[in-house]
């Protein structure tokens, strides 16, 4: 009997024991598992802080990708811009040259042009005197436009080379016209035939009287009667008043040196 109750202590220590054991065992999985699960939990946060983070990563290098893409491209333009920078300074330089080669033909033109001026004034008044108010003018409008300063330059001279163009081609034209003359006193309206530069004669309305310039003696020389038909005719013809003929007009000769 004694030894029942032995056996029975020792398997309720054994029991006991045992049940310590596995609650300590339990205690301990149970310590595990909730440690594990924590590590679980913080390598699941870890991994999407890490996903995340890779995210963020490829999206920086996206964003530095596209800025560099930007900044390269600013570069080219600048680049572009340096060299239309350059251009346009040699061109200034060029151009500064150019108003500096104006100027100086500037200066250099203005006195040529009063001369051209000056010499047209006396040929006008020693040649012979035909339009002889209106070429006169024509100087006198010359003269005006040197004194304006809102006209160019190139117009100033493009003005002077006209006048003396149309100074050649009277060398080169026959024309009629009609004028007034001095003659012994008198103020008379006649017409004019002149013939380039080669003869001037006048006639009056009636035809009473003719005359012929003579460049020589800066003089008129009347006519004799012989001339009043051809001269009339030969106005008529510059007028195209009748068709083209020969006739026989006054044409001054040159004037035999003196020995």
């Amino acid at each position: 009997m004694k030894m029942h109750r032995l056996k029975t202590v020792a398997l309720t220590a054994v029991l006991a024991v045992g049940a310590a054991a596995g609650q300590a065992v339990a205690s301990q999985l149970d310590t595990i598992l909730s440690t594990a699960n924590e590590v679980h939990d913080q390598a699941r946060r870890s991994q999407a802080r890490i996903d995340q983070l890779s995210d963020e990563a490829r999206r920086l290098l996206q964003e530095y990708r596209t800025v560099m893409k930007e900044v390269e491209g600013l570069r080219v333009y600048n680049r572009q811009l340096e060299r239309q920078i350059a251009a346009q300074e040699r061109e200034k330089g060029e151009l500064n040259e150019s108003i500096e080669t104006v100027t100086l033909i500037e200066r250099q033109i203005m006195p040529l042009m009063l001369r051209m001026i000056d010499g047209l004034e006396q040929f006008v008044s020693l040649d012979v005197p035909f339009l002889l108010s209106e070429r006169e003018s024509r100087v006198e409008r010359l003269r005006d436009i040197m004194d304006r300063a809102d006209v160019e330059v190139a117009e100033q001279f493009g003005q002077i080379l006209n006048a003396y163009q149309i100074e050649n081609e009277y060398g080169r034209t026959m024309e009629a016209y009609t004028d007034e003359i001095e003659i012994d006193g008198r103020t008379l309206v006649v017409d004019f035939l002149r013939m380039g530069r080669v003869s001037l004669m006048y006639q009056t309305a009636d035809g009473a009287r003719s005359g012929v310039w003579n460049q020589q003696e800066r003089r008129w020389q009347e006519l004799p009667g012989a001339y009043t038909t051809p001269i009339r005719n030969a106005i008529r013809m510059s007028r195209q008043q009748m068709s083209v003929d020969l006739i026989s007009l006054p044409v001054p000769g040159p004037v035999e040196a003196s020995r």
